[in-house]
């Protein structure tokens, strides 16, 4: 069956990873359809040729509506932020076991789902913990699933490389607790765009957990770094502190970030495991080859600038 006679659900389509992903949907020919809760936050969606349903992950009837003869259906949400503090777990297994069933129910052959890399252990974070449970969710409806595990993502819109740019561009001094010594593996948007679109072409990667991440495998603390060269500042010095709890991090965050703290703290307890790629076998089976941090970096600055500037930066 051809592209342009299949039609495809994305949730989150107005948000970071989902805008993104359904406009290069829609460039690959593809019937896109978008679940959103406020369709008058959809206006960029609606004008790129998306067909907008309004519904909620959480209310089975939408979904239904939603669905109705949808080939494949990508699941991009998470109910970690503001309004939701301190529930976002018991709301996201909820969400997840409605979206799996009501996808078996609707005859939908493949679900995609962004998660994290880590989660499994008791120890890891409440955040990494409801991330990889979402995808368990998923997967008891019996519907395929392509489960993708990435690190943090590079971009404009990402919390976590937001937070980088404002930790460089506010911080004369950081103090550093030891989170900031923790390795992981970060990979640019653009490559995990490429990723979720391909997969729904890509049999193999059909009931696969897929692990995914940029080659380079950095600390927070090179990743800072990095980011002060290419923003064309002086490396931040670090103030080594023998204790720096999740909490107190997070409300440090909050100060000196636009980081909302009940985004931060669930952001802080993830940031104490390892979230490299252990088993890159999955990214075999895609014709990829990710960008390094540096050149993530620099992307993402060019499209934070005005368009004007943009346009100079990419000039010849």
């Amino acid at each position: 069956m051809s592209a342009n006679a299949r039609r495809v659900l994305v949730t989150g389509a107005t948000g970071f990873v989902g805008s993104r992903l359904v406009r290069e949907l829609l460039a690959r020919s593809w019937q896109v359809r978008a679940l959103v809760r406020r369709p008058e936050r959809a206006r960029q969606v609606v004008a790129r040729g998306a067909e907008i349903v309004q519904g909620d992950v959480l209310d089975r009837a939408s979904l239904a509506r939603a669905l109705e003869g949808c080939d494949a259906a990508y699941y991009l949400v998470h109910s970690m932020g503001r309004g939701n503090r301190g529930g976002f777990v018991d709301r996201d297994k909820r969400a997840a076991s409605n979206f799996g069933a009501a996808c078996a129910a609707a005859g939908v052959g493949q679900i995609i789902y962004l998660g994290g890399l880590g989660g499994e252990r008791r120890e890891d974070s409440a955040h990494l913990r409801s991330r990889h449970e979402t995808a368990l969710r998923l997967r008891e409806a019996g519907v395929p699933l392509t489960y993708f595990r990435a690190a943090m993502v590079v971009g404009r819109g990402s919390a976590g490389f937001e937070t980088l740019i404002h930790l460089v561009r506010r911080l004369p001094v950081m103090v550093t607790p030891r989170w900031l010594e923790t390795p992981t593996q970060p990979i640019a948007i653009d490559d995990v765009v490429a990723y979720l679109a391909d997969a729904i072409e890509i049999e193999a990667a059909r009931g696969r957990t897929i692990e995914i991440g940029g080659p380079d495998v950095l600390t927070y603390r090179e990743m800072i770094d990095r980011v002060a060269d290419a923003l064309g500042r002086r490396r931040p010095p670090k103030l080594r502190v023998p204790v720096l709890t999740p909490r107190l991090s997070s409300l440090w965050l909050g100060l000196v970030t636009p980081v909302d703290t009940g985004v931060a703290r669930p952001l802080i307890d993830g940031l104490r495991t390892d979230t490299t790629v252990c088993d890159p076998s999955g990214m075999a089976l895609f014709g990829l080859r990710p960008v390094g941090f540096d050149a993530a970096v620099r992307a993402a600055l060019v499209e934070g600038e005005s368009p004007l500037r943009r346009q100079l930066a990419l000039a010849p």
